[in-house]
């Protein structure tokens, strides 16, 4: 029997996430159970589709859990279930601290780097996730004595992310509001989701890699259901209102910028996030940049009481204007 190493798994995933034309053989490689002996390699996958951060390949043979676990000895099974128990720990510290966007990125840096060093304080972990990720990959190299690559931890956790939707992000999965449209927005980033026509977030092409439309970006949202973790098949229109020019912006996020042809999302920070032709992928920009005209609410969507407040202004400040 083959010796569970993570860091193999971690090594064989950076080799696929670089290169594009072996991404659908691995994924049905891992998704097969017919490989026998080679799925004990990948094992920490394993325990990412287990624990639900990470969808099954959709390939002809269906990956099977019980199957897969079957094939590993006692040991290494007491061995998965360890990481399953510190993967839902980690993800309690990652909500303790509000920072339940980042469960995923916390998880698989754990499983990935943390082999021959198991965590016993969690909420000292979680802490570092408050940085950004050049800060983050420097403090855990320092504080847990770890040599992990910034680059190599990118290509890992874009491959992973782009595999997935992160469950994590939404504050309240049973409403459509603007919170949860900023952070549907910034994973798309996160996750390197391309541009395509005729998609709205799915899996697509000869790469197998999430893509959407400019409008598909806000749509493939509100068409998406995080209990059955799928798109509905619900047609969605996109109906928006038009609430003042650009300068007038409320600074809250998940309000949309327009600019006559497309749209973007707010983010916050003074940042917008969109999905265009030109580069071929969702992007993050400054709102200056973007030639944006004027900002929306979009009709489907719930936004707090500042928003419609600022709503009320313009439209008074409107009305005294034409007296």
């Amino acid at each position: 029997m083959i010796k569970l190493t993570l860091a193999l798994i971690k090594r064989l995933i950076i080799g696929v996430a670089t290169d594009k034309n072996k991404r659908s053989k691995f994924l049905t490689l891992v998704g097969s159970i017919v490989v026998g002996i080679l799925l004990l390699l990948f094992a920490p996958l394993a325990v990412f589709i287990s624990m639900g951060e990470m969808e099954s390949p959709s390939v002809d043979v269906q990956f099977d859990e019980a199957a897969f676990l079957s094939q590993l000895s006692p040991e290494q099974q007491a061995d998965i279930s360890a990481i399953e128990a510190d993967g839902r720990a980690i993800a309690d510290a990652m909500a303790a601290r509000g920072l339940q966007e980042q469960t995923i990125k916390a998880q698989l840096i754990y499983m990935s780097y943390f082999d021959s060093n198991r965590l016993t304080d969690f909420a000292a972990y979680a802490e570092h996730f408050s940085q950004n990720d050049e800060q983050l990959i420097q403090s855990l190299n320092y504080d847990y004595s770890l040599d992990i690559d910034y680059n190599e931890f990118k290509n890992t956790y874009l491959f992973v992310m782009n595999s997935t939707i992160n469950e994590y992000m939404f504050t309240d999965r049973y409403t459509k509001n603007s919170a949860d449209l900023a952070a549907w927005c910034r994973n798309a980033v996160t996750s390197g989701w391309g541009f395509d026509d005729y998609c709205i977030g799915e899996r697509t092409g000869e790469n197998n890699l999430r893509c959407t439309s400019n409008i598909g970006l806000i749509t493939g949202y509100l068409r998406y259901n995080a209990d059955i973790r799928s798109f509905t098949d619900d047609v969605i229109c996109l109906y928006y209102t038009e609430q003042g020019s650009i300068d007038t912006m409320p600074d809250a996020q998940g309000v949309g910028v327009f600019n006559g042809d497309d749209f973007g999302v707010y983010i916050g920070g003074g940042q917008v996030v969109f999905s265009s032709a030109i580069g071929g992928c969702v992007q993050q920009q400054a709102l200056e940049y973007g030639n944006w005209t004027s900002w929306c609410t979009f009709d489907a969507v719930s936004y707090p009481q500042e928003v419609w407040d600022r709503v009320n202004e313009l439209q008074s400040e409107e009305e005294n204007e034409g007296e």
